[in-house]
């Protein structure tokens, strides 16, 4: 049986992923190089579709392309322990919970400019005056 292949474009319409991007995946090894057909455009496989949506989940998780790349490294090994994948994805949820902690104080800071503001004109600003004072003369 003859496998079905796709054109990066057709690729990048069926994944909802740039072509350009498609080709990075494959320039760094993330996908495999694949075959050319007679017009010299590449064909990729429903394998490397699947790939390529493992790698896009991955990055929408956050994850970096080196974590792209173990985590392909662990798929790749079935019947191999999962403690590694665990701990790498235990990792990313650390950094993201830091992340969050980070953006609430950011909010914070902004909710507490916010109530600085008076309406009045610029030159009477109490948020410009707050963000012009060094950090030492206004704690957050």
């Amino acid at each position: 049986m003859i496998e079905k292949s796709f054109t990066v474009g057709h690729l990048a319409r069926q994944t909802n992923t740039k072509a350009v991007t498609i080709r990075y995946y494959e320039q760094l090894g993330l996908l495999p190089s694949v075959s050319r057909n007679s017009s010299g455009y590449r064909q990729y496989t429903a394998a490397d579709r699947d790939r390529l949506l493992f790698i896009r989940r991955t990055r929408a998780l956050g994850f970096s392309l080196d974590d792209v790349r173990q985590l392909l490294g662990f798929s790749d090994h079935r019947q191999a322990s999962c403690a590694s994948v665990d701990a790498k994805v235990a990792n990313q949820l650390e950094q993201v919970r830091s992340r969050i902690r980070d953006l609430q104080g950011l909010e914070q800071e902004l909710e507490r400019l916010m109530s600085c503001c008076g309406g009045g004109v610029i030159d009477e600003c109490r948020i410009i005056e707050s963000l012009s004072s060094s950090p030492e003369r206004n704690p957050t």
